[in-house]
């Protein structure tokens, strides 16, 4: 196994494989590295070297229980990235981690990204008020909190459903991925997990999609339940200098596994771009 102690003591596990062109890809809540399985191995077979951490307090990382915010996150990331000594890097983030993929790149990636990618992302901001009226209750946010504090044994059981679309007309409800799902969500610490949910619901992304220079794709299922398009997708293109964007008809907010080969040939021709 890999790991970097950081600064303040936290053991990061990440893996790294391969040679080429860096891409560094950022899980979900309340993933880790292994949700990124189908990435990893499509741009393996073709050339790139590919990076992907367990953020603090998920996976086999530290069970921390303080710095479970975005500027933390970023931080982490940049020591790991500092460490690997990554250059010209394509940063990959899914859910939360396009929140922290986006922050890294605004405050340390001047001159080591060259492009990033955004699926599902939680930016600009997630919690519906005036200004975000497309976004998500405030109750149903402090209802993950208290599900993922009180019951989360049950609760990683019951959210996959939705976040893979698998309550939809038609759909085949695919059992490993649950169970994958479920594994990966209990690997990690209950503090760092509860406390992540203001982090990636609470932080605004605006200056971070504004200040970005580099090109930006966002990739977005027009079915996701987890994250409503409406409210991050189609506001954080209209932020971002170089951006580009591809809104999926019918896909969930899980659709990086259960949709691999559209996303990844996406993702795929953006680099080559």
């Amino acid at each position: 196994m890999k790991t970097l102690t950081l600064k303040d003591g936290t053991e990061i596990f990440y893996k790294d494989f391969g040679s080429g062109q860096p891409i560094f890809f950022h899980h979900g809540w309340p993933l880790s590295s292994d949700d990124w399985d189908a990435q990893i191995m499509y741009f393996l077979e073709r050339g790139y070297r590919v990076i992907a951490h367990d953020r603090r307090g998920h996976g086999r990382s530290t069970q921390t229980a303080v710095g479970n915010d975005m500027d933390t996150f970023a931080s982490d990331v940049n020591e790991l990235v500092e460490h690997l000594d990554l250059k010209n890097t394509i940063h990959v983030g899914h859910s939360t981690g396009g929140g922290e993929a986006i922050r890294y790149a605004a405050k340390y990636g001047k001159g080591r990204v060259s492009k990033v990618v955004l699926i599902g992302a939680v930016t600009p901001y997630m919690i519906k008020n005036e200004n975000n009226p497309k976004g998500v209750p405030i109750e149903v946010l402090d209802d993950i909190r208290n599900n993922t504090k009180n019951n989360r044994y049950q609760f990683f059981k019951e959210l996959p459903i939705p976040f893979y679309g698998f309550n939809r007309d038609g759909a085949k409800l695919i059992e490993g991925l649950r169970d994958n799902w479920w594994r990966q969500g209990m690997m990690g610490g209950v503090k760092s997990q509860y406390d992540s949910v203001k982090a990636f619901s609470e932080t605004d992304f605006t200056e971070d999609l504004k200040t970005v220079d580099v090109p930006v794709l966002v990739l977005h299922g027009d079915d996701d339940q987890i994250v409503p398009y409406e409210a991050t997708a189609l506001r954080s293109i209209e932020l971002l200098q170089k951006g580009k964007i591809i809104i999926y008809p019918g896909l969930s907010h899980g659709m990086l596994t259960v949709n691999a080969d559209i996303i990844n040939k996406d993702i795929l021709d953006f680099i080559k771009s």
